[in-house]
């Protein structure tokens, strides 16, 4: 079955930091991809901007290229890439200065109905300078929207700043902050496995799961990112924000519909459920750790410290979390959080485990019962597998196995697998906020994540020391471990 592509309206999509490395490894090779789909149609075009001086001809050439790195050569064909370097084009322009804008306006189109979207890929710091230029030049209709990346500020206070001066320019309608994560197919899917199966939605609560764990891993390092990755560590770069919303999407309550305010008053609800976890709890609920040298994909690599020429830094590469939602349905389910660099391998993936059963029939030769697990992969092989008990064939009596039930994206439907901001991107131009983050949704994840930052500030203690290339401190196993249970690694 091949999926159908719905083409969007004509667009003209600005992108400021339109030369930065988001832009040439994901933006443009995603558009590219929509374009080469049929998805992308009439005069839609799209326009890089920045502070450096390029011609249109210089920046087509930088296009290309990267087309050509990040793009397979079976994904492309020289007329799709040809087709796609005559929809973009450059505007130098000072993003929180004068120079540039008037220019800037006579390239945009005069059509107040033309869909235009304008994409910050820039420093957070600079997002409300950009939007407060992009109102004084008069580049606002009614059909504009603007994207803004992570981290929307470094706690609540700062955050309250930049979604302030974004909402001084745009309407809250307007306002599309962009979480790649939201857009994989997988991540998706699980909405469609709770709510558009009879099989799951009704053990979908404290009677029947005994605890969910969502893990987030990586086996490079800060890979140039040392400056920001610092400042920031593994609570605020994936905790507060990637990881509290796939918690969202397993824990919310069933919308009324999929309409956007819908499913992000359900998810505003698990935010404000969390349990709080502060000075007074912090030992018990949190891990926080950072790597040493080790070994990774065959070779020797670097300690953190080395890796950012800072040896006294305490910057957490990865931290650990007991999450409990105080409500009727998770009560007593802790939700079991985890994320790191420079750990065994990659792979991001939601585990439901499932209570045993209550009775087992079969004497001790069947062998041991393992409880049901339902496992959501959205990296790097995305795909759901269920586990189940099964018998072992053949006439030796009752012996049980735990198998998958594995579905695979790439074997089920065949093809490329579209990449998130594929679909993001064209959910910005359709006007569909859904898997978009609300204001209020920000505000909730920095109420919950600020008091772990304190009580880590207010302890003191450096984090824990792990080797690169294992899945982390010891302390992260004690923390699933003290409470009867494992962290799933598939082998």
């Amino acid at each position: 079955m091949t999926a159908q592509t719905i083409p969007v309206d004509p667009f003209e999509l600005i992108v400021f930091g339109g030369t930065g490395d988001l832009a040439y490894r994901k933006l443009l090779p995603a558009l590219f991809q929509r374009d080469r789909a049929g998805q992308i149609v009439g005069p839609s075009r799209i326009l890089a901007v920045s502070r450096r001086e390029m011609t249109d001809e210089a920046f087509k050439a930088a296009t290309r290229e990267a087309i050509e790195r990040f793009v397979a050569p079976e994904d492309r064909t020289e007329d799709e890439v040809a087709r796609f370097l005559g929809r973009v084009a450059y505007a130098p322009v000072d993003g929180t200065g004068e120079a540039g804008w008037s220019d800037l306006k006579a390239r945009l189109n005069g059509d107040s109905d033309l869909v235009r979207a304008f994409y910050l890929a820039v420093n957070p710091d600079l997002f409300g300078p950009i939007c407060q230029n992009i109102g004084k030049a008069g580049l606002i209709h009614g059909n504009t929207r603007a994207v803004i990346e992570k981290p929307i500020g470094k706690n609540f206070d700062t955050a309250q700043v930049v979604n302030g001066a974004v909402g001084a320019v745009f309407d809250e309608h307007q306002i599309f902050r962009i979480d790649h994560y939201l857009g994989k197919e997988t991540v998706q899917n699980l909405m469609a496995l709770r709510f558009a199966n009879a099989l799951f939605e009704p053990l979908w609560n404290a009677a029947h799961i005994d605890h969910v764990q969502i893990t987030v891993a990586e086996s490079i390092g800060v890979e140039g990112r040392g400056g920001y990755y610092d400042t920031a560590g593994a609570l605020r770069d994936m905790v507060q924000n990637h990881i509290l919303q796939l918690l969202c999407l397993v824990a919310m309550e069933p919308p009324m519909s999929m309409d956007a305010d819908a499913v992000r008053d359900e998810k505003l609800k698990v935010l404000k459920a969390l349990e709080p976890i502060d000075g007074g709890n912090v030992d018990r609920m949190t891990v926080r750790g950072q790597y040493g040298a080790g070994a990774s994909a065959g070779g020797a690599v670097p300690s953190y410290a080395e890796e950012i020429g800072s040896e006294g830094s305490a910057t957490e590469t990865f931290v650990a979390v007991k999450a409990e939602i105080a409500n009727w349905r998770w009560s007593g389910v802790p939700f079991y959080l985890r994320t790191g660099k420079r750990l065994a391998e990659r792979v991001s993936e939601i585990v439901v485990a499932f209570r045993p059963i209550p009775h087992s029939i079969f004497d001790g030769g069947a062998g041991g019962i393992v409880a049901n697990r339902l496992v959501i992969r959205l990296q790097p092989d995305e795909g759901v597998k269920l586990w189940l008990m099964i018998k072992d064939p053949g006439p030796g009596g009752m012996r049980l196995r735990h198998v998958p039930l594995d579905m695979s994206f790439a074997q089920a439907f065949g093809g490329r697998n579209p990449d998130a901001y594929e679909r993001l991107l064209m959910d910005v131009i359709r006007g569909n906020p859904t898997l978009f983050m609300r204001r209020d949704e920000v505000d909730a994840a920095w109420h919950w994540v600020d008091p772990i930052l304190a009580a880590w500030r207010s302890a003191g203690d450096k984090p824990k020391a792990y080797t690169a290339g294992t899945w982390g401190p010891s302390a992260s196993v004690a923390l699933i471990e003290r409470d009867g249970r494992t962290w799933h690694e598939e082998a």
